[in-house]
């Protein structure tokens, strides 16, 4: 983590500043203005901070901040029951002139202790560059991790850890993607698989399906304005743990690549199946599932029945048993990855389009780490709200779809005007907390 840390802090200019200016930023880091002015998301770039190099570690793409010059003293995590989701800011390299960048990073969150150990490096680098005086970096929390984790963060990174409310985060976040970086939100449909919607300030109401471990509904009615209407305990958790069992992927990624190239049609009985053709009269093609794993009961009496017949399973012979085995029909792991990702897919875009329905909602924004821009997914719960809404409703996509509490927590920092379409707005008083950290 040292050489991490290192590496990082020699990215970083190293121009002087006035001390008062970073005592007050560090002391206050909500009177700090984050310049959104031509924000843009980095597509290629070679030139990113380094990293830990690790498959348990993912680093998505950064949004740079071309005008931002001033000061940052804070990160934020957003800790779930799966993955733990990091932002910071760091400026580029080589000339203050050139800005800085929002960076994101994720961690298993049974890995805390490399994500805190990678937010100490940040810790070190920033107080070498500012003088052991500087008081070091602020560090905001959201999430149920933010709780659980509160005094191993404490211990480990010895600053006091602000913590934030997981859903006002969700909503201050995607507030400011949805209002603030161009080229960050997006349909898909086959012909065109990702559609990018401009910023824009008329938002609400709106409906967030944030999909973690679980799953989350949120009527948003205005600024600030929400409520949790329902949600689902089937989401990414479900799949994760079910394909452990199932499968031999060890990573969520692992199970992601799998389902790519599996075939849920060895699995699940498909219309087709049942119809022999589509099924036009409602709608229904030969491709659409009408129970998911239904195969796979059927596949598997016929397979025991073919090693009765052959004596496989009537004789106490183990020669015959090994002879019964490879008679009985093999599922592939591939296959099986399809299959669930798309059961769990489907159900959670039917209750998102249920609840839309019932609290009058057109906008349905899809959020979370589950999604991790993978198509299939997003292919799947985009024709879940099409397919039940007869096209009048779309399904909405962000590129940092896991990071919207992370994002909100780090943005608790900033003052009401700071973006340029007042996408964040502080009601909350800051001062007691500040001075609570200054005795």
């Amino acid at each position: 983590m040292a050489s991490v840390a290192a590496d990082v802090r020699s990215r970083r200019p190293t121009a002087e500043r006035e001390g008062s200016t970073i005592d007050q930023a560090i002391l206050s880091p909500g009177t700090v203005s984050i310049n959104v002015q031509g924000a843009f998301i980095v597509d290629e770039d070679h030139s990113r901070p380094p990293t830990p190099s690790d498959d348990a570690v993912e680093h998505d793409t950064d949004i740079r901040l071309p005008n931002h010059k001033a000061l940052v003293s804070h990160v934020a995590l957003d800790i779930g029951g799966s993955l733990c989701k990091l932002v910071y800011f760091t400026q580029e390299p080589d000339s203050k002139n050139l800005g800085g960048r929002l960076n994101f990073l994720t961690f298993e969150t049974e890995r805390i202790d490399q994500c805190l150990g990678f937010v100490k490096g940040l810790q070190g680098d920033y107080r070498t560059e500012h003088g052991p005086k500087s008081g070091g970096i602020s560090i905001m929390a959201t999430g149920g991790g933010a709780y659980k984790f509160y005094e191993e963060m404490k211990r480990v990174l010895e600053v006091e850890v602000l913590r934030e409310d997981e859903m006002d985060c969700l909503i201050i976040g995607l507030d400011f993607f949805i209002t603030e970086i161009p080229r960050e939100v997006f349909t898909y449909n086959d012909a065109d698989p990702m559609h990018f919607e401009e910023a824009r300030t008329d938002i609400y109401p709106y409906l967030l399906v944030n999909i973690g471990s679980g799953v989350s509904m949120i009527k948003v009615s205005d600024r600030r304005k929400f409520e949790r209407i329902g949600g689902t305990s089937l989401g990414g958790g479900t799949l994760w743990g079910l394909l452990s069992l199932l499968t031999g992927a060890r990573t969520f990624d692992d199970m992601l690549k799998m389902a790519e190239a599996g075939d849920n049609g060895a699995v699940d009985m498909l219309v087709g199946d049942i119809y022999g053709t589509d099924y036009g009269k409602i709608g229904l093609k030969s491709t659409t599932i009408a129970s998911s794993f239904g195969k796979v009961f059927k596949l598997k009496r016929q397979g025991e029945s073919l090693a009765e017949d052959h004596g496989g399973l009537s004789h106490d012979n183990r020669e015959d048993d090994n002879d019964a085995s490879t008679s009985q029909p093999a599922f592939k792991p591939e296959d099986i990855s399809r299959s669930l990702l798309y059961a769990v897919s489907n159900n959670i875009g039917q209750i998102a389009y249920l609840q839309s329905e019932k609290h009058d909602l057109e906008r349905i924004y899809f959020g979370g780490s589950f999604i991790r821009g993978h198509r299939q997914t997003i292919q799947t719960l985009s024709y879940a709200i099409d397919f039940w809404s007869k096209g009048g409703k779309k399904a909405y996509f962000l590129r940092h779809e896991g990071y919207l509490g992370s994002v909100g927590a780090f943005l608790k920092r900033q003052p009401e005007d700071w973006g340029r379409r007042n996408s964040f707005e502080e009601d909350q008083v800051v001062k007691p907390k500040i001075q609570h950290r200054e005795n």
